[in-house]
């Protein structure tokens, strides 16, 4: 049997590596760091994305955030200076648009809202809101139901805790299921739980309560103001389409908003417009910029060992000019040396490269277990795609390494090879 599928002829190669056993293992070192580096940057380039994206966790990415703001230019026999004040006919606006898809509105309640179940009295603070709140702030309730639209319309007296309330309030209970059915008094007056829910963006955010936005009003004197109006454009997974559909109802906000309150529509501080839709299309920009970074550097690492690997080899050919002679005189085809030279480049590096592969990918395990959330890298990891693209990159880099050696090989004489010295 010949080429590739022999055992001997692996033997042999394994044979020539261990008469340099020094710079057989300096050489598959390069190797096996190139790959190392290539999985550690692609591990640490995901741990980066991953951080950014769980930086979003607490809103819905394709949603946009309204609030008044101050003035600053006069406008049709209006003051300078004046503050904007939304209501519910800015609402209103926003669920025209075409874009619009979950609307919700915040108001907070200025007066006393001391929450308590019997001797235990704390503050938290009150969101009052609409059903589609939830989905525009990542809200999961963990037990009974969120706010409907019946609530709102009867202006009902319920209430939706988060977990940390539920905990402080029902110590030593479920605090899923103990607080269902259950009155609370919110500033004296009191809600129906209706259900507890935890949220996305942590603790802080499960300390609160949700109750109708027509109850909370009624009841603390908000009229019809509003201070937030908050709404999500198309899919939950950012696109292109999405961010048209965003620029176009920015667009439109600021238009209905500017005839609504009689502003200067080129007055940006009347409205402030807080759009994540764009904020997170930017920083995907980034992720493909930071996946391209990390591939050019870790394949110029695997590139830099292959050419070590490359100039290694060409020393064997030179050292081995008379064997290879000799073998060639005794009836050997160049297409016998070429392989051979072949099988030393693919057995070095494709066994280098996995040893590099192996410790990276180890690595990273340790650091994901081990390594505490930070800042910095939040699940550091490599996808099996990726992987198997390192691996085939692996693969077609040793065997470039041994192209020009096994050629030189390749072309050797046997005469000329004969009287080598």
């Amino acid at each position: 049997m010949r080429g590739l599928l022999s055992l001997d002829q692996w033997m042999e190669v394994v044979q020539i590596y261990m008469r340099q056993p020094l710079r057989t293992a300096l050489t598959a070192f390069s190797v096996a760091w190139g790959v190392f580096m290539l999985v550690m940057l692609l591990g640490a380039g995901q741990g980066l994305e991953n951080n950014l994206r769980w930086s979003f966790r607490d809103d819905a990415i394709n949603s946009i955030w309204i609030r008044g703001g101050k003035t600053s230019l006069a406008w049709q026999g209006q003051p300078e200076v004046r503050d904007i004040q939304l209501t519910d006919d800015d609402v209103d606006l926003v669920r025209a648009l075409p874009e619009a898809g979950r609307v919700a509105a915040r108001w907070y309640p200025a007066s006393d809202t001391r929450v308590a179940v019997g001797s235990r009295v704390s503050t938290f603070d009150i969101r009052s809101t609409h059903p589609d709140h939830r989905y525009v702030e990542g809200t999961v309730v963990r037990a009974g139901r969120f706010l409907n639209d019946r609530d709102i319309d009867e202006r009902r007296k319920v209430t939706v805790l988060g977990r940390r309330v539920a905990e402080f309030l029902f110590p030593g209970e479920d605090p899923f299921e103990a607080p269902l059915g259950q009155t609370v008094r919110v500033g004296g007056i009191a809600f129906t739980v209706v259900g507890v829910f935890t949220d996305d963006g942590g603790e802080r955010e499960e300390q609160l309560l949700y109750l109708p936005i027509s109850t909370t009003r009624a009841a603390f004197g908000g009229r019809q103001n509003v201070d937030w109006v908050m709404f999500t454009v198309g899919p939950s997974e950012i696109d292109d389409a999405s961010v048209e559909a965003a620029d176009r109802a920015v667009a439109s906000i600021r238009e209905g908003l500017a005839g609504l309150h009689h502003f200067d529509p080129k007055d940006r501080g009347a409205a402030r417009i807080r759009d994540l839709v764009h904020d997170y299309a930017d920083v995907k920009n980034v992720f493909v910029w930071l996946r391209a970074f990390s591939w050019v550097v870790g394949l110029g690492t695997v590139f830099a060992s292959m050419v070590g690997v490359g100039n290694i080899l060409l020393i064997s050919v030179k050292e081995r000019t008379r064997e290879l002679g000799l073998r060639k005189a005794l009836g050997a085809r160049s297409g016998d040396l070429l392989g051979m030279v072949l099988q030393e480049a693919l057995l070095l590096t494709t066994t280098a490269g996995w040893m590099g592969l192996i410790a990276g990918l180890g690595l990273l395990e340790a650091v994901r277990r081990f390594v505490p959330p930070n800042d910095y890298l939040r699940d550091p990891d490599v996808d099996l795609p990726s992987v198997l693209l390192a691996t085939l990159a692996l693969v077609l880099a040793g065997g470039a390494a041994g192209l020009v050696p096994a050629w030189q090989a390749a072309r050797v004489a046997p005469v000329v090879a004969l009287q080598d010295e």
